[in-house]
């Protein structure tokens, strides 16, 4: 310790000898950047606080794959540890043992590549795989006694069958009786269900736990391992609904389940990824409820606690936002969660007795994970305007405990400014990304981005090609209109059975502000979005001729075409009625297709081809509707990918068509 200290005097001693270096400009964000970013997910605290396991997920450019390894931060601090370095092979989904001997996650280095629980020691080392489910394992929890797990997975699939050269014979012929025949990244729905299993330590004893007709998620063990709580629908046909329960079970073979919810609604949709939980002494279970079947996603997900004993439910601090990922203190008086406010989302802890909410991050941020100890410690993973996804510690001064992306230092990135205006009487806001090198008094060609849902929100968290526009020489203008969540529930349903009506206003009006601020270029309007974003492009370009360039991704504008082709036959009857009955709302939310004719602004169609969510059919049948009126169009189709793109290559691609589609109708062409 002397020497260092003598070292570092002798080199302040010498600093004035020395010439000061002048600071390194920082370099605009390049396409480059986007294979280098680091995506952290799913903090995992060990039983003692001391050490937080997560994922990390990047690009394997010589592969083109998405890849993720798991990593170990420390609540002391320093640099995080790697824990798992497959260059092909993925994990993700760390859990520490509640004995703090084993860290458990998913891979995919099984011999076949499917997804199944593997386990290493805690202070980490060669891991080793536990299940070996035929068509893998999608969640699981460790039991209280540190002894087995419960998991989900699918029924396998019918056998391979060969010849008599030993080659593969065709797959049997699919036979389909339900309701919902299709999912994304299911594919075909036969009668193949997903099952709650309980698998020992040792990958020796597997026991079936439900076997009706009907699938099953989010497993949650109670606090004496003497019951698993989940989630299902039941019913005579399940699949036409969406009143998901919660319902318990004893961990043995041909035990009979139990209901604990009662609301005839939505208690714990899937697609929250917020499984019910425990209080510490298994009296209470708490979890998410939605509203009635008919506002589908519309309604704010509120927190429930149910009182065991007394068979009783209420629920708790109701503020019409939606939370996220609820879980008990260790005292058991209060329950942590996300909260989605506008433009944010924080974490908060809600008191049980008094049911008063302290928010324990606030500013602009968006939290979407966080992992809390059994000695009461709180990591969240948290994004803001220029920063990915990190993890931070929730103390009265936050520290950065894993940050894989401190390349970012030397980039030039664009906070987003937030603006309010009106529409129709009603205040709209929306977030603002200048352009590099931003000019006041200098009006930029605009890229409108409409995001997707259609009940979500734009909120201040990285975006990697907003970055990429405002490097081009962009102003990004990103929109919340009426339907967006955030601002509850009559904001949200302020387009319920009528999209492409208050939402295009909105939109259109945010536009309108930002050309008489000065900033956006009228002649030079891009606009553009995925899933219900492209839906809304489509919408947006037939409804008025401003815009000079469109892409529209994963969307769809002929629902009448859409009905019995996606995976959403179900929500349309709830919220549009059937088609034969209610051809009307059908025909006014295919408006832009039924009404291609209006539409004059050059569109680039994107499509995934094994999209089950919104099929690429939406996006062929407005292309060839283009086609055949003579505007210019294009349509980009990438193979095998599902809803969301994970291929690096594809990524970028779709990346640099847009640049280029924009660039060549905003910008002016270069000799």
């Amino acid at each position: 310790m002397k020497r260092l200290g003598f070292l570092s005097i002798a080199l302040l001693a010498a600093a004035p000898l020395v010439a000061p270096q002048a600071a390194q400009p920082l370099r605009p964000f390049e396409m480059a950047d986007m294979h280098q970013l680091q995506d952290l997910s799913g903090p995992s605290f060990s039983p003692d606080g001391e050490r937080i396991a997560y994922t990390v997920s990047g690009h394997n450019l010589d592969s083109d794959a998405s890849v993720s390894d798991l990593w170990r931060a420390s609540w002391s601090g320093g640099e995080p540890v790697q824990l798992t370095n497959t260059q092909f092979d993925s994990e993700w989904a760390p859990a520490y043992s509640p004995d703090g001997k084993w860290l458990a996650f998913l891979g995919d280095g099984s011999e076949d590549g499917s997804a199944q629980i593997f386990v290493m020691p805690a202070a980490g080392g060669e891991p080793r795989q536990v299940s070996s489910l035929p068509a893998g394992v999608t969640d699981f929890v460790w039991a209280p006694d540190s002894r087995r797990f419960a998991l989900i997975a699918e029924d396998a699939p019918p056998p391979v069958r060969k010849d008599s050269r030993g080659e593969d014979k065709p797959v049997p012929p699919l036979v389909i009786d339900r309701f919902q025949f299709v999912e994304d990244y299911r594919d075909y729905l036969t009668n193949r269900y997903q099952r709650l299993w309980t698998l020992s330590l040792d990958g020796e004893q597997l026991t079936q736990l439900t076997r009706a007709p009907m699938d099953v998620w989010l497993p949650s063990w109670s606090p004496d391992g003497a019951s698993v709580a989940y989630v299902t629908r039941t019913g005579p046909d399940p699949d036409r609904h969406l009143n998901y329960d919660v319902y318990t079970v004893t961990p043995e073979a041909g035990a009979e389940p139990k209901r604990i919810s009662s609301f005839a609604g939505t208690d714990v949709d899937p697609y929250w990824e917020s499984r019910p939980v425990w209080s510490p002494d298994g009296k209470q279970l708490a979890w998410l409820q939605s509203g009635e079947d008919k506002w589908i996603y519309y309604a704010p997900w509120q927190l429930v606690v149910a009182d065991l004993e007394k068979g009783t439910e209420r629920k708790l601090a109701h503020i019409d936002r939606s939370f996220y990922k609820p879980r008990w203190s260790p005292d058991g008086k209060s329950i942590y969660a996300l909260v989605e406010q506008n433009l944010n989302t924080w974490l908060a802890r809600i008191d049980v007795a008094s049911e008063k909410i302290d928010y324990l991050s606030q500013g602009q941020r968006f939290g979407y994970d966080y992992a809390l100890a059994p000695n009461g410690r709180l990591a969240e993973l948290v994004s803001t305007d220029t920063r990915p996804f990190f993890i931070e510690s929730v103390e009265a001064k936050p520290r950065t405990l894993a940050d894989h992306n401190s390349f970012l230092s030397q980039v030039q990135l664009q906070a987003s400014e937030e603006l309010r205006f009106d529409s129709e009487g009603h205040s709209i806001e929306a977030l603002l990304v200048k352009p590099v090198g931003y000019q006041p008094g200098k009006k930029y060609p605009t890229i409108v981005r409409v995001h997707g849902g259609p009940v979500y929100q734009f909120s201040h968290e990285f975006m990697y090609d907003w970055q990429l526009y405002a490097a081009a020489g962009y102003a990004v203008l990103a929109v919340n209109p009426r339907g967006s969540s955030g601002r509850g529930f009559d904001f949200a349903r302020a387009i319920y059975a009528s999209w492409g009506e208050a939402d295009v206003k909105d939109v259109l009006a945010g536009v309108d502000h930002l050309v008489d601020l000065g900033i956006a270029d009228k002649q030079r309007l891009g606009l553009g979005g995925w899933s219900y974003g492209g839906i809304l492009t489509n919408f947006l370009i037939g409804s008025d001729t401003r815009f000079k360039a469109a892409i529209s991704g994963a969307g769809v504008a002929n629902v009448l075409g859409s009905y019995g082709h996606d995976q959403y036959s179900r929500e349309y009857e709830l919220e549009l009625g059937t088609p034969w009955e209610n051809f009307d709302n059908y025909a006014r939310v295919s408006y832009p297709f039924l009404h291609a004719d209006r539409i004059t602004t050059p569109t680039l169609y994107q499509c995934a081809e094994k999209d089950r969510n919104v099929p690429c059919l939406g996006a062929e049948q407005m292309y060839q509707a283009l086609r055949s009126l003579k505007v210019d169009s294009q349509l980009v189709i990438y193979p095998g990918q599902n809803h969301g793109l994970n291929v690096p290559s594809y990524l970028a691609d779709r990346m640099q068509r847009n640049l280029d589609w924009y660039g060549q109708y905003l910008l002016k062409k270069r000799g």
